[in-house]
Parts: structure tokens; C-alpha cells; sequence
């Protein structure tokens, strides 16, 4: 079966590509561009170290701090702010020096700068974007929904797996005559897993199984067995469904966190499709 908690978590990380957090240390190393530093900022955050005429300001170490620990830069300690504090300065002169032997106009170093430059931008504006576009209560009730009604059934089934289509066929000819399935699956099943139990596979999701077996469940009603046999990679099967049921899904206050982060992020994702639908966007190579 699959896990709900699970689907919701992959489902928010596959929505959205372009709010992956770009390298701390990558972000401490960019230098910026006068455009991208307000005055106005500058002036209001005070200097707390100059290398070699370069001021290193408060808040250039508070979003330093951020980035390495992943929590609000008021929550880290002295010793934290001291340490980076000195990793800021050892950046900086390595970034000088490569200033200095023209590294920053290399191809391979513009490049990676310029993508910095971008995945800054594109985390900054996503990040407008959901403050500015939270999720409601009914969007999140909405997602829950949905993905719980999505949610695969589970079957429990048995089969026999032989190597021949003739040995699948004349198996089906003996069931359709009143044979036993358990029987003669304990007799002439080649599937060590589930031979000595009868062929029973207990409940599981078709999404476990190789696809043409799938396939073949999906077709059956309760209690019957296919007619045909059923070829995939291990040999030819005789299937038959037993029951099947609907999974239980976690109570809805139990992931309502995960499903608003994937309500989210699909609006979001939304919303970049909607400023695709507007672009320009001409493909060369």
C-alpha cells in the first residue's frame, strides 16, 4: 500500500524544482552586484569586519548564518557567530584572490555565477509569491481529499506461476473443472514465496507488481480467476482475486502540514506555468 505521508512528500518535492536552496557556501563566496545591494540597506546594517576595504556587514553574516544552520540567525549562538564570522572573512580573501588572478571572468566561473544569480532570484520570488498566495483551509481539506481518493486499492489474490503457456492452460482447464487453486498451486506453482501457502499473495497494492500481472488484476472481479494466462519475465500465471479493498489513509489532522506544503508548492507551481504561458521562450540547441 501506498503510504500517504509518503505520496505527499514526494509530491512536494517533485512539484517544484526552482526553490532548491542553493550551497551555503556558494552564496557566502557570490559576490554582489551593485544593483542587487541597496544603498539604503547597507547603510542600516552595520560593518562588523573590513578585509582589505571590503566591509563585511551584519546582515551579509545573519544570512550567512541562515543559510549553514537552517534556523533564524537571532537563534545562533556567539561561538556560532563567531566561527562563521571568520569563515566570512576566509571567503572573502579567497574570493579577492581570485578577483585578483581574473577567475570571476573564466567562462566556467561567470557560468556558475550567473546561475547563483538566478536561483537567488527565482528562491527570492517564490518565497513572495506563497506569502503573498497562502493556501486556505479549503485548499488544504481539498488536497487531503483527493489524494486519499487517489489512493491505489489493495487486492488479495493467489496465483500459480509455471514456465509453459501450455502447463498455464492446462492448470485453467483443471480449475474450470472444479479443481482446487491451493492444491495445485502447492503442486505445481514455481513461485517459492507463495507455492507452499497456495498461491496466496495476501493483500497488496498492484502497484508492487510487474505490470501485465497488473493488468491482468485489474481486469477481475471478486472471485475470479483469468481465463488466459498472464506472461511477464518470471513465466505464465493463473491469477485469482479473492477480495480488495479501499487502504486506510491517515487521519487528516495527522499530515495536514505535509498536504499544505504540497497545496502550496502546487500553487506555486501554477503559478510558473502561467509565466511560461507568457515567455518567450525559443529553443536553439
Amino acid at each position: 500500500m501506498r503510504n500517504l505521508k509518503t505520496a505527499l512528500l514526494l509530491g512536494a518535492t517533485l512539484a517544484l524544482g526552482t526553490t532548491a536552496c542553493t550551497k551555503p557556501a556558494e552564496n557566502a563566496v557570490k559576490p554582489a552586484s551593485p544593483a542587487s545591494a541597496p544603498a539604503a540597506a547597507e547603510k542600516a546594517s552595520p560593518t562588523l569586519v573590513t578585509v582589505n576595504g571590503k566591509a563585511l556587514n551584519a546582515q551579509l553574516l545573519d544570512t550567512f548564518l541562515q543559510a549553514v544552520t537552517g534556523k533564524p540567525a537571532a537563534e545562533a549562538t556567539t561561538e556560532q557567530r563567531d566561527a562563521l564570522l571568520e569563515q566570512l572573512v576566509n571567503m572573502t580573501l579567497a574570493a579577492q584572490a581570485a578577483e585578483k588572478d581574473g577567475l570571476a571572468a573564466t567562462p566556467d566561473v561567470q557560468s556558475r555565477l550567473d546561475l547563483l544569480h538566478m536561483q537567488i532570484l527565482a528562491e527570492a520570488a517564490s518565497e513572495k509569491y506563497v506569502k503573498s498566495h497562502p493556501v486556505s483551509d479549503d485548499e488544504v481539506k481539498a488536497a487531503y481529499d483527493s489524494e486519499v481518493a487517489n489512493m491505489p486499492k489493495e487486492y488479495k489474490a493467489r496465483h500459480i506461476l509455471v514456465e509453459t503457456k501450455e502447463a498455464a492452460d492446462a492448470i485453467i482447464k483443471d480449475l474450470q473443472a472444479g479443481g482446487d487453486f491451493a492444491k495445485i498451486a502447492k503442486a505445481k506453482s514455481k513461485d517459492p514465496g507463495s507455492a507452499a501457502k497456495g498461491g496466496d499473495l495476501g493483500w497488496f497494492s498492484a502497484q508492487t507488481m510487474v505490470k501485465p500481472f497488473a493488468d491482468a488484476l485489474a481486469k477481475l472481479e471478486k472471485g475470479n480467476t483469468t481465463t488466459e494466462p498472464v506472461q511477464t519475465q518470471y513465466g505464465y500465471h493463473v491469477i485469482r482475486l479473492e477480495d480488495l479493498r479501499a487502504p486506510s489513509a491517515p487521519a487528516f489532522e495527522e499530515v495536514k502540514d505535509q498536504v499544505k506544503m504540497f497545496a502550496q508548492r502546487k500553487k506555486l507551481q501554477s503559478y510558473l506555468d502561467d509565466l511560461r504561458k507568457t515567455a518567450k521562450i525559443q529553443k536553439t540547441g
